[in-house]
């Protein structure tokens, strides 16, 4: 999840009062003063007294945050994102079991070198779903599984979150994160009933 701020601007010449979000790979400015700058675009990323300080091509821009929320801003747009296997907690000492059919790129890439060969060697679970009808099925592979955490992937939007979420939780399963997996997909984390 990103930050956003109430502040004044000064972008070039312009200078107003206006909203600034900052994503996992853009700056966003909304409302007197409108821009949206990739996050590798910025140069010369620094703080001045109160202020958020960067320039964009020929645009000097200035972001009045406050002093300590200007720094949080200025050390995340320097900080790397982090990569989907990070996101999703894999690592090759962190395998995931898996279940149903990895078509995305960005989650096959994600989970490369990151699976495990069977159930009980896994620290996860990852489930790919596609559609609701597909969660009893789910549902019934957890049903007495050792199961110490699991990440549902789905397509996004509002009829398969809401579906996903309505049967995790009747189940017992609380959801604990999410993260974007691609434009397509995301993925919500749940605790096992057990896990509280």
């Amino acid at each position: 999840m990103g930050r956003e701020a109430n502040c004044h601007a000064c972008v070039g010449a312009e200078r107003a009062d206006a909203k600034a979000l900052l994503e996992a790979t853009e700056l966003i400015l909304r409302g007197a003063i409108k821009r949206r700058w990739p996050l590798s675009a910025l140069e010369a990323v620094r703080v001045e007294g109160d202020a958020l300080c960067f320039s964009v091509g020929p645009e000097s821009v200035s972001l009045q945050l406050g002093a300590p929320e200007a720094g949080k801003w200025a050390d995340r747009i320097a900080a790397p994102p982090k990569s989907l296997a990070a996101k999703l907690g894999l690592a090759p000492e962190r395998p995931a079991w898996v279940l149903g059919m990895v078509a995305d790129a960005a989650l096959a890439d994600a989970l490369a070198g990151h699976t495990a060969p069977s159930p009980a060697t896994a620290t996860q679970w990852l489930a790919v779903l596609h559609e609701p009808t597909e969660l009893p099925a789910l549902l019934g592979q957890l049903q007495g599984a050792a199961v110490p955490a699991l990440w549902a992937v789905y397509p996004k939007g509002g009829a398969m979150d809401a579906a996903v979420r309505t049967a995790l939780r009747a189940a017992g399963w609380r959801d604990a994160k999410a993260c974007a997996v691609s434009e397509r997909l995301t993925a919500t984390r749940y605790l096992p009933p057990s896990v509280r």
